[in-house]
């Protein structure tokens, strides 16, 4: 894969699924270096070094035989958190943007897509509830992003390289559920209520680590507005909705994803 195509790869994941930016766009502080060790004295020569496999020996990379490691330490599970105690007006604002989002089956529209080094992406993109998302990016991204409602696919639509994660392991699983009850969701951990605006703060345990997500609606009609994913490192994405039309026909078979593994062809 191009690093090009691994840093658009990040930018969709890190907005849609909560991959850490950093891993692929933000340069990580270089570490203090370690103090520094005397050196050990030379072998003699033509000896072997200490711990080296005997000449001859395969490859291996794991520690040497019979050399006690320690179990990895267990930790216990997290209680469930206690929904949050919502004030008359935040309940009554969740209780709208539920009734709103409920009666929506399908959405179109465009996005603008803003990571957290200032790139920017736009595109198409098409929900079908329950489970059902694409996210075409425009030009020069070949990128798509696809949930089938059982997993999503990260695709460079060029190269037909992808790849596959559990919608139920993503944060896509709040936006394409079917029936969504802000006001009971024991993750919901913050409620703004504006004159405008409402924005919900979800705090999420993904297959890519604890994150968190921002969904903004719009006060009087809540509609959906923006939403910004922020990984356990403290980087955020952004994506704006615009021109969303609601509950249009949708043809189901744009999200149909093809799982089965691209073969090259031989050569003859």
């Amino acid at each position: 894969m191009t690093s090009s195509m691994t840093s658009r790869v990040a930018i969709a994941v890190c907005a849609l699924l909560a991959v850490s930016p950093a891993l692929a766009q933000v340069p990580k502080p270089a570490d203090a270096p370690p103090a520094a060790v005397p050196p050990a004295a030379a072998p003699p020569a033509g000896a072997p070094a200490a711990g080296a496999p005997p000449a001859g020996a395969p490859l291996t990379l794991g520690p040497p035989p019979g050399t006690l490691t320690a179990p990895p330490l267990a930790v216990p599970a997290a209680a469930p958190a206690a929904p949050l105690k919502l004030t008359p007006p935040q309940k009554d604002a969740l209780t709208g943007i539920n009734t709103y989002f409920n009666g929506v089956r399908t959405l179109a529209g465009n996005f603008e897509q803003f990571g957290p080094d200032g790139q920017r992406t736009e595109g198409q993109f098409f929900i079908m509830k329950p489970g059902r998302i694409r996210f075409q990016y425009a030009k020069p991204s070949n990128l798509e992003v696809v949930s089938d409602s059982v997993d999503v696919i990260v695709k460079n639509r060029k190269t037909q390289e992808q790849d596959l994660y559990p919608l139920s392991k993503t944060p896509l699983k709040y936006l394409l559920a079917d029936k969504l009850d802000l006001t009971s969701e024991a993750n919901v951990t913050k409620v703004s209520v504006e004159p405008d605006l409402v924005t919900v703060v979800v705090e999420q345990s993904t297959i890519f680590g604890d994150g968190k997500l921002s969904l903004v609606f719009d006060r009087k009609t809540n509609e959906l507005r923006q939403w910004t994913v922020t990984d356990a490192q403290g980087f955020d994405t952004v994506v704006v909705v615009r021109n969303a039309v609601a509950n249009q026909p949708v043809d189901e078979k744009i999200f149909r994803i093809d799982k089965l593994p691209i073969i090259p062809p031989k050569d003859n």
